[in-house]
C-alpha cells in the first residue's frame, strides 16, 4: 500500500503545477517504474498538490509508492530510516535544499500568466479575463497558493503560517514589509546578526514563497504580512526598526507610515511620526496632517508638532482643523508660537474671503508682511501695503520664498499705479521663482493665481492659461490652492469662448467642499457657461447658487471678475438691483485704490453689458465714457473701449459694419472670441443691408472658433440620400439647437441668424424628413440624432 509519510490536503480543485505534468504523465505510462525524484520549491509552490496527486495515480495502479512531503523537517537519519528497504517509486518534496546524487530533480517555479488564467477559470468555474490575470501574476508573482488564497479570499489562511516561523525569518519579513528589507545594516542591528549570518535568515525567507526573485514581498504576501502577521511581533519590529532609524538620523517615513492605526504611543513613536509627518509634508500634505496627528495622540503635544498638524491640514484643504489649531496657538505664552498660530489663521481666512483680518493677522506675525501688504491693496489700503513693504521686517531670512512673496506683493502694490505696464511681468516672475522651493508652503494665494488674475484683465489670456497650467502640475500651493488654479483656468478658457474646456475644468473641482472664493469663482463659472450657452434654465439655476456666493464672499479687489459675471446674470434674470450694495462696494473699493485702469477696465465692461440688456442708455454712456477715459492705457482697454462705442452703435441702428468687424476683430485678436463674435453677430441681426449682413455674420462665424468658420465666398454643399444625411451642415446645426429645447430666436442668436431664418430651416428640414407636423418633425428629428452614426 502507499506509504504517505506526511498530511497531504485532500484533493484540490487547482490543477497541478505545469512542470509536474510530465512527472504524472511518465508515471501514467509505467506506473512501477522505479523513480527517485525530488519535487523542491518554496512553500506555495504545489509541491504537496502534486504529492496528493500521485498518492491518487498510485493507488489506482497498485503500486507501493513512499510519499514524503516536508522533508526538509526531517533529519538525515530520521528520513534515511524512512526509506530504507523501499523498493518501489519514492518521491520526496522540501524547499530548496541539495539533491543527493542519484535522484531526478523536479524544481517548480512560478505560474506564467496563461497558466494564472488556467488557475483563475478553475477556481471561479468562468473564463478569466485577461486584464485581470495580469494583474494577479503582478500581485502574486506567480505562486500558485498566493493567487488560489487571493481568488477565494481566504489570505487569512496565512494566519497560522506565520505564527509557526521561526522568529528570525518572521522579524525579516516584517521588516520587508515595512520597507527595509534591503538594507543590510538595518537589519542586522535590528536582528542582533552579523553581516555573515543574515544569508540563512534570506533562505529561510525565500523557502515560504512569499518573497520575489529580488527578495522583495511580492504584493499578495505583503498584505499576508500586514495583516496577518502576529499583531504584537509585528508592532514591536517596527518599532524597534524605527528607533534604529531615528537614532542614525535616518529617514523614516515608511516605516512610521506602517505605525498609523496601530495605537503606538510613547516618545519613540511620537518623534517617529514627527519625523515622518516633516518627510512627507513636501510631496503629500494629506499624510503628514495624518502622522502628525499621530505624534500628538502619542504623546507629543509641543509647538511644532502643533504647528506642523495646523500647516500640514491647511495644505491637504481641511481648513476648519488648521483653523482649529492655529487659533488655538494665538493664546501661547511662546511669542514664535503666537506668530505661526497667527499666520495660519490669516491664511485660512484669506481663502474664507476675509481678506481685511487676514491682512491684520499677518501684521501682528510680523513676519508675512509681504501677503499682508497683498491683502491690504485687495481691500483698498494701498498706503497701508506701500508702509509694509517700504519698512521690512528685521530678522527675515532674505529665502527663494521670502523674495517671491515680495515680489508678488510689488506687483499687486504696482498693479494699482498708473497704467501698471510692468505688473504682470513681475507676478509671472514670482510665480516662476517659487516653483523650486514650493513644497509644504502655505500660501493665501499663489503668484501664479494672482499673475492669472492680472493677464485676464489684461488681455493675456495665453500667458493666464500657461501659468496657472505650471502651478497646477507642479502642485503650488498643494490641495488647498489647486481648485483655485484649476477654476481659474476655466475662467481663461470661458473667457476665450473654449466653452467644452471651461466645463471640462469645472467638472474637476464639481463635487469638492469649497470655501467661500473658490466657491464664487465656481457658480459664477456655471453662470458664465449658461449665458453663453444660451441656457435660461442653467441660467436660472445657476443664479441662486453664485448670488448666495457672492454675499458670504467679501468684495475685494481678487474677486472682481465674477462680479462682473454675476451683474450680466443679474441683468438677464431682473435680479439686478439685489447687487446694488456689492457694486457700491467694488466701487468705492476702486476709488480708493486711485480708480486703477487695470482692475477697472473689466468690472465696467461687464456692467456696461448689464446695463445694454437692462436698456438703461444713462448707465451705457457712463460705462463707456469710463472705457473711453482708460483707452490710453494699453490695448486691451482701447479695444473694449472701441467694442463698447461699438454696442452703443449697434443699439442705436446706425453703425458701419466696417467698424464693427474691425471692433470685433480687435477682441478675437486678444482671445475674446465669444465676446467678439457675439458682437458682429448682433450686428447682423439688426442691419437691413443684405450685403452687410453677410459680412458680419461670415466675420461672427469665423471669430467664435475653427469649428463654425467656412472659408469666405463658399456656401454649403447641398445635401442629398435620407435622413440626416439629406440636411445640410447648417440646418443639422439648427436642428440639434432646436431639439435641445431653443426657441428659434434663440437658436438664431446662438448662430448669429436671425429666429426668421431658423424657422424657414426648419420648413426646409420638415419636407425633407417628411414629417406631417412639428411634432412628427421634432420626434423624427430625437430619434435620428440619439442614433450613435448621427454627424
Amino acid at each position: 500500500m502507499n506509504t504517505l509519510l506526511t498530511q497531504v490536503p485532500a484533493p484540490h480543485t487547482v490543477p497541478v503545477h505545469p512542470v509536474a505534468r510530465q512527472l504524472l504523465d511518465r508515471i501514467a505510462a509505467e506506473p512501477a517504474a522505479p523513480l527517485r525524484v525530488a519535487v523542491v520549491a518554496p512553500g506555495g509552490y504545489g509541491k504537496s498538490v502534486l504529492l496528493a496527486a500521485l498518492d491518487r495515480r498510485y493507488r489506482e495502479a497498485g503500486v507501493d509508492a513512499v510519499l514524503v512531503d516536508d522533508a526538509d523537517r526531517l533529519g538525515p537519519d530520521q528520513l534515511e530510516e524512512l526509506l530504507a528497504g523501499a523498493d518501489g517509486p519514492i518521491v520526496v518534496a522540501h524547499r530548496p535544499a541539495a539533491v543527493a546524487p542519484g535522484w531526478t530533480l523536479l524544481q517548480l517555479g512560478p505560474l506564467g500568466v496563461e497558466e494564472v488564467a488556467r488557475l483563475m477559470a478553475a477556481v471561479t468555474g468562468a473564463p478569466a479575463d485577461p486584464a485581470a490575470a495580469a494583474e494577479l501574476h503582478a500581485r502574486s508573482g506567480g505562486v500558485p497558493r498566493l493567487a488560489e488564497r487571493a481568488l477565494r479570499g481566504r489570505l487569512e489562511e496565512f494566519r497560522p503560517e506565520l505564527d509557526e516561523l521561526d522568529d528570525d525569518v518572521l522579524r525579516y519579513l516584517i521588516a520587508a514589509e515595512a520597507g527595509a528589507g534591503r538594507n543590510l545594516d538595518l537589519l542586522c542591528a535590528l536582528l542582533d546578526r552579523r553581516p555573515d549570518q543574515l544569508p540563512s535568515i534570506v533562505e529561510g525567507a525565500r523557502a515560504t514563497g512569499l518573497l520575489a526573485p529580488d527578495d522583495t514581498l511580492l504584493p499578495l504576501a505583503a498584505a499576508a504580512v500586514r495583516d496577518f502577521g502576529p499583531p504584537a511581533r509585528r508592532l514591536t519590529t517596527v518599532q524597534r526598526l524605527v528607533e534604529l532609524q531615528l537614532a542614525n538620523g535616518l529617514p523614516v517615513l515608511d516605516l512610521a507610515r506602517s505605525l498609523l492605526g496601530t495605537g503606538s504611543s510613547g516618545a519613540s513613536a511620537a518623534a517617529a511620526f514627527a519625523a515622518a509627518a516633516g518627510e512627507a509634508l513636501p510631496a503629500d500634505a494629506r499624510l503628514a496632517a495624518q502622522l502628525f496627528e499621530a505624534a500628538a495622540e502619542a504623546g507629543d503635544r509641543s509647538p511644532a508638532v502643533t504647528a506642523g498638524w495646523a500647516r500640514a491640514a491647511a495644505l491637504s484643504g481641511d481648513l476648519d482643523t488648521a483653523l482649529r489649531l492655529g487659533d488655538g496657538m494665538l493664546g501661547a505664552a511662546d511669542a514664535e508660537t503666537r506668530a505661526a498660530g497667527a499666520e495660519i489663521a490669516a491664511t485660512v481666512l484669506a481663502h474664507r474671503g476675509e481678506l481685511a483680518r487676514s491682512a491684520e493677522l499677518y501684521h501682528w506675525a510680523g513676519r508675512a508682511d509681504a501677503f499682508s501688504a497683498t491683502a491690504l491693496v485687495g481691500t483698498g489700503d494701498i498706503e497701508g501695503a506701500r508702509r509694509l513693504l517700504d519698512s521690512p521686517t528685521p530678522g527675515v531670512a532674505p529665502t527663494l520664498f521670502a523674495g517671491a512673496a515680495t515680489r508678488m506683493a510689488r506687483g499687486i502694490v504696482d498693479s494699482v499705479s498708473g497704467c501698471a505696464t510692468e505688473t504682470l511681468s513681475t507676478l509671472l516672475g514670482a510665480a516662476a521663482m517659487l516653483e523650486p522651493a514650493l513644497g509644504g508652503m502655505l500660501l493665501p494665494d499663489s503668484p501664479a493665481a494672482l499673475a492669472a488674475l492680472v493677464a485676464v484683465h489684461t488681455g493675456e489670456l495665453a500667458l493666464a492659461e500657461s501659468v496657472l497650467t505650471r502651478a497646477l502640475d507642479g502642485g503650488t500651493g498643494g490641495d488647498l490652492l489647486a481648485a483655485r488654479h484649476r477654476l481659474l483656468l476655466g475662467w481663461v478658457a470661458m473667457t476665450a469662448g473654449d466653452l467644452a474646456a471651461a466645463a471640462e475644468h469645472r467638472n474637476a473641482v464639481a463635487g469638492r467642499s469649497l470655501e467661500a472664493r473658490d466657491e464664487l469663482f465656481f457658480a459664477t463659472l456655471e453662470l458664465g457657461l449658461a449665458r453663453r450657452a444660451s441656457d435660461l434654465v442653467g441660467l436660472q439655476r445657476s443664479w441662486n447658487r453664485a448670488y448666495q456666493a457672492s454675499m458670504r464672499q467679501q468684495t475685494d479687489l481678487f474677486t472682481l471678475l465674477p462680479l462682473g459675471e454675476l451683474a450680466i446674470a443679474a441683468a438677464r434674470t431682473g435680479a439686478f438691483a439685489k447687487l446694488s450694495g456689492q457694486f457700491e462696494r467694488a466701487h468705492g473699493l476702486l476709488a480708493r485704490l486711485g480708480e486703477p485702469p487695470l482692475w477697472t477696465v473689466s468690472l465696467v465692461w461687464h456692467e456696461l453689458h448689464a446695463a445694454i440688456t437692462l436698456e438703461d442708455a444713462d448707465a451705457v454712456k457712463a460705462h463707456l465714457a469710463t472705457l473711453t477715459t482708460h483707452a490710453h492705457c494699453g490695448r486691451h482697454p482701447r479695444a473694449l473701449a472701441t467694442a463698447a462705442q461699438g454696442w452703443l452703435a449697434v443699439l442705436s441702428g446706425t453703425f458701419d459694419p466696417d467698424a464693427i468687424t474691425a471692433a470685433a476683430a480687435e477682441l478675437h485678436d486678444l482671445g475674446l472670441r465669444w465676446d467678439a463674435a457675439r458682437l458682429a453677430g448682433q450686428a447682423a441681426i439688426r442691419t437691413s443691408d443684405r450685403k452687410a449682413m453677410v459680412q458680419l455674420l461670415e466675420a461672427a462665424r469665423q471669430f467664435q472658433g475653427p469649428a463654425a468658420r467656412r472659408e469666405p465666398g463658399t456656401s454649403p454643399e447641398p445635401a442629398s440620400g435620407t435622413g440626416l444625411a439629406a440636411l445640410s451642415e447648417r440646418e443639422l446645426e439648427v436642428a440639434r439647437l432646436v431639439v435641445d429645447g431653443l426657441t428659434y430666436k434663440q437658436a438664431g442668436s446662438k448662430l448669429f441668424i436671425s429666429g426668421k431664418t431658423v424657422e424657414h430651416h426648419m420648413a426646409r428640414i420638415r419636407g425633407k424628413l417628411g414629417a406631417a407636423d412639428r411634432r412628427e418633425l421634432l420626434a423624427t428629428l430625437r430619434e435620428l440624432l440619439s442614433r450613435p452614426d448621427a454627424t
